[in-house]
């Protein structure tokens, strides 16, 4: 079975891509690039982002790339990032919310005060999805959330939303991941009833040896983590996970397929959806509750600052 899908062409498209100047988001970009479409990559850190556009421009030197800032755990950033696609005024065709961080050893915050992976993982790309959303209208956007196999088992503890009181850094990721699944499919039910013409889905990459159980200094990791030491041992023996480049396929499937399905999952089809090719399975339990959905939606807008009436 063939681990690899082809794209077909995006040219006139545009697409914007969060977290792609490493890893798994790397290869997404460059997989865009390749297929034509205009990617816009905005970046948190903009040195590391023009380096990925200079390397995906040297392998395809027609690539079409602009990279700008945004950091997803700044409302204002995002907000300002919006600003500058409002004003270019280019309907956006495809959004991919890949970027994320995870398990900081310690409860961090945000600028905005939001517990750091609730604010980046979740409430950065509800607030992106709003100040995009005119420009993903005018496209008929394709909109794909990243989650995680984290969400199959974890829950939103409604009672301390941003582990205020008890902090655990596993069950804070899974939550920021199941938060951005159900607004995800709320999008896409939302789309549905009021003719918006957006379509949702959420893909997930399994499990790979990516920056984001890596050494990470900024988020108080000074040593790669034990777990992404197996990773990468498994990874490179092809033992059940898979590659970064393997990772990177669900989430091109659900960004291209002909027949976006928001009630399923895009992920790997191998065993425990941990690495294999890329296909679609149902979505994880804590991902099935519409009405779970449209709680979150109504209460990551209010948190991120989005007003209900601009969507």
């Amino acid at each position: 079975m063939t681990r690899d899908i082809p794209l077909p062409s995006l040219t006139g498209k545009r697409a914007v891509l969060t977290g792609g100047s490493d890893g798994m988001g790397l290869v997404i970009a460059e997989r865009l690039a390749a297929a034509g479409a205009d990617l816009v990559l905005p970046v948190r850190n903009r040195e590391k982002g023009e380096r990925a556009a200079r390397g995906i421009r040297d392998r395809h030197p027609k690539a079409r790339i602009a990279v700008h800032d945004l950091d997803l755990a700044s409302l204002g950033s995002v907000a300002a990032f919006g600003a500058v696609m409002e004003d270019e005024g280019m309907p956006v065709h495809l959004l991919v919310n890949n970027a994320g961080v995870m398990t900081p050893p310690s409860r961090q915050t945000t600028v905005d005060g939001h517990e750091l992976q609730f604010g980046t993982n979740h409430l950065g790309h509800v607030a992106l999805v709003g100040h995009l959303m005119p420009l993903l209208k005018a496209g008929g956007a394709r909109v794909v959330s990243q989650v995680s196999i984290a969400a199959a088992r974890g829950r939103i503890a409604w009672d301390d939303l941003e582990s205020e009181r008890n902090y655990d850094g596993q069950r804070a990721y899974a939550a920021s991941k199941i938060a951005l699944g159900l607004f995800a499919r709320e999008l896409d039910e939302r789309s549905r009833r009021e003719g918006w013409g957006v379509r949702s889905v959420v893909s997930h990459p399994g499990v790979a040896p990516t920056s984001l159980l890596a050494a990470r200094p900024e988020i108080g990791r000074a040593t790669d983590t034990m777990g992404v030491r197996v990773i990468r041992w498994m990874s490179a023996r092809g033992l059940l996970v898979g590659t970064a480049a393997t990772a990177a396929l669900p989430a091109l499937l659900a960004a291209t397929t002909d027949d976006p399905r928001g009630d399923l999952l895009y992920g790997p089809s191998g065993v425990g959806h941990l690495g294999g090719a890329p296909g679609t399975h149902p979505l994880y339990r804590p991902l099935r509750d519409l009405d779970e959905a449209a709680r979150v939606w109504d209460t990551s807008l209010e948190l991120a600052g989005v007003r209900a009436g601009s969507l």
